[in-house]
């Protein structure tokens, strides 16, 4: 089998992808991801998930695009709904780069962060493997979490502090006063 996997950062991706190649699942990532914010943090982010690359000796696909801009003017006056805009935005990108790799499916490294909506990524990736005709490999990589934390201190990987968008970084901040 082989999958194209949605990667949000090089920290979220190793335990998905580690299990995946356990099984013998080939995998190729995608890097799209216009909702991180600044553009200093987007930066770093891809920048890891290089270092990784090369560590690793993955295959990766990147759409390298800031698309700050484009993502504020869905989700402004509609935060509340903003996961699910970010989630399928990714997704949608990530099952039309599959099938048109003539790959077996798609999946995300999303799937792993306790602090996701495990559930709604779950249902979009499945909307959006109907709508492309491309299964959406879902598997609940959370109990590997943990795991992953330590393993991107090892590899000296680059480690956010929230989750990427505007609001996650205010939330996030909010929280700690």
């Amino acid at each position: 089998m082989k999958l194209l996997m949605h990667i949000c950062c090089s920290n979220c991706c190793l335990y998905p992808i580690k299990t995946l190649f356990s099984k013998s699942i080939e995998i190729k990532g995608l890097w799209i991801n216009p909702n991180i914010h600044p553009y200093t943090e987007y930066q770093m982010r891809l920048d890891s998930l290089q270092k990784l690359q090369q560590a690793w000796s993955l295959e990766i696909e990147y759409i390298d695009h800031y698309g700050l801009r484009e993502f504020l003017k869905t989700v402004v006056n509609n935060e509340e709904n903003r996961c699910i805009f970010c989630y399928s935005m990714r997704l949608e990108e990530t099952a039309k780069t599959a099938k048109k790799m003539g790959l077996d499916g798609f999946t995300t490294s999303l799937l792993v962060s306790p602090y996701q909506k495990f559930d709604i990524i779950v249902d979009i990736g499945q909307e959006m493997g109907k709508k492309y005709s491309i299964p959406f490999y879902s598997e609940d990589f959370r109990p590997g979490w943990k795991g992953s934390i330590s393993l991107s201190k090892e590899l000296g990987l680059y480690r956010q502090k929230y989750c990427g968008c505007i609001y996650s970084e205010m939330e996030r901040y909010q929280k700690k006063q």
